[in-house]
């Protein structure tokens, strides 16, 4: 076998990769060395803007494989079929922090799916938790500006982000999650995903139904206490990129069981509470879980930064037979993840492998910009209709179109008997142990006492006591007894 040589980005073979060319023995360098300045050059723009949110993420492929008959209510061909498999690749994320972050923190995973199906790219974007801090995309940047690095101090503040919460009445039940017992996970592998927005499913005959994905860990849940997280945090700040990677490479391949509850549209419109609302779940007890299939991933990516820093995700790559609901985040997020990567890696970032289709045909009329890698044959016209043969619409929609009540302008949503910001907050209270209240009550004290203004926390010990009176007088307490030593 013939050694490798090294050569230039336009293919030459390098002579000197260790000396600079230089005016003589001590002489300044030479602007004829292309191999230094291009070397130079390139590394100057060896990264991309780093995700505004989740910037710390970890990927692996795998699998999905359908284990259960759902043809009655999607008509996803990927779906179609007991034992059918569709290649996968996943990315889990932390949400605040920057791409130098630690793992082992307080703060929700992301857990982001794509599946390249038959028919093009489902990409299912969702999280650790069922729920969100917020129910309206227009005050999407600002709960992230609170969550991320003060202006001034270039720190987190445990005033700004109490402060919006504060303001914020419907993230109490998404606060009691995160400072709950699942708040660190100990690992990617041992929590559990969640679509946590509602989307719809159509069946071959037009029948729409309302769906909450579920994947339930089959390696168990676990977690990490405070303690525990921190000393991890000094051990490994990327523990869970090493568990992910190692545990896959010993072939330890993690694995999800996908649920889903299902709710006939026609339900929706009287439901005790807005079934669309991000801040709620669905109930068991309305809506039972029902299987699916089963999510494996068996395979490291080869580059960290080609695959995983490059997957770019948008909910709004449906396949027929899925679509999206009037869940107010979900149709924020159709815009917002899809423009979000136009913006870091072009036009034409799904050109890129680890974003691309793998459907038979992908024949589009969109042409050049950035990196553009596929533009047709020579014959091909850049315009539709043609006279041409190119490709035409189906007239066929993915999804049952969603209803429209004619209404115009802000407004807020219709109203649901329980369409409330704290019940579901303290149903979750109440179901805790005493232990895990103990648990909670501490986390969310040693938080809240840290902040500067007294009505940023008398605001949110209201939230926690309309949640629940219990809930909200041992926060009271048990933060007052902090800022009193």
């Amino acid at each position: 076998m013939s050694p490798r040589v090294l050569t230039t980005e336009s293919g030459a073979p390098v002579a000197d990769n260790q000396n600079s060319a230089t005016a003589g023995a001590g002489g300044p360098l030479l602007l004829q060395d292309q191999h230094l300045l291009e070397k130079l050059a390139r590394f100057n723009r060896e990264r991309v803007p780093e995700r505004v949110v989740h910037a710390r993420g970890s990927g692996a492929y795998g699998y999905f494989e359908v284990t259960d008959d759902v043809t009655g209510l999607t008509r996803a061909d990927f779906l179609s079929e007991v034992g059918r498999r569709t290649e996968t690749f996943i990315r889990f994320s932390t949400v605040a922090d920057s791409l130098g972050g630690a793992d082992a923190v307080r703060d929700p995973r992301g857990f982001a799916l794509k599946f390249y199906t038959d028919e093009g790219n489902y990409d299912l974007v969702g999280n650790n938790t069922p729920v969100f801090f917020i129910k309206d995309p227009v005050k999407f940047p600002d709960f992230i500006h609170s969550q991320k690095r003060d202006p001034f101090t270039g720190r987190q503040e445990p005033d700004n982000v109490w402060d919006f919460w504060a303001h914020s009445p419907e993230a109490t039940h998404q606060v009691t999650w995160l400072m709950g017992d699942r708040g660190i996970p100990a690992s990617y592998r041992h929590m559990n995903g969640y679509g946590s927005h509602t989307y719809q499913w159509t069946n071959a005959e037009g029948e729409a139904f309302y769906v909450k994905y579920h994947f339930k860990t089959n390696q168990g849940v676990r977690s990490l206490d405070a303690d525990r997280a921190a000393e991890l945090v000094g051990q490994d700040a990327a523990s869970h990129q090493t568990d992910l990677l190692q545990a896959i490479e010993r072939g330890v391949n993690p694995s999800w069981t996908l649920y889903v509850q299902v709710m006939p549209a026609a339900e929706a419109a009287d439901y005790r509470f807005d079934p669309f609302d991000v801040t709620k779940v669905w109930p068991h007890a309305d809506h039972p879980l029902r299987r699916v299939g089963r999510l494996v991933l068996d395979r490291n990516p080869d580059n960290v930064f080609a695959e995983v820093e490059q997957a770019a995700f948008s909910p709004n790559n449906f396949v027929p037979g899925i679509g999206p609901s009037p869940d107010k985040m979900l149709q924020g997020r159709l815009f917002a993840y899809a423009d979000a990567q136009r913006y870091r890696l072009g036009i034409n970032h799904t050109q890129l492998p680890v974003n691309a289709p793998k459907a038979p045909v992908v024949d589009t009329y969109g042409r050049d910009g950035l990196h553009a890698t596929r533009n047709g044959s020579r014959h091909d016209k850049n315009y539709e209709p043609n006279s041409y043969a190119g490709p035409a619409q189906t007239g066929v929609a993915l999804a049952a179109p969603l209803p429209v009540h004619g209404w115009t302008g802000t407004h807020a949503s219709p109203a649901h008997p329980k369409d409330d910001d704290f019940f579901q907050a303290g149903e979750l209270y109440r179901l805790m142990s005493a232990d895990e209240k103990d648990r909670l009550i501490a986390t969310i004290a040693g938080g809240l006492a840290q902040v500067t203004r007294d009505d940023v926390i008398e605001k949110n010990i209201a939230h926690f006591r309309a949640a629940d009176p219990e809930y909200g007088a041992r926060v009271e307490e048990a933060v007052h007894a902090l800022r009193e030593d």
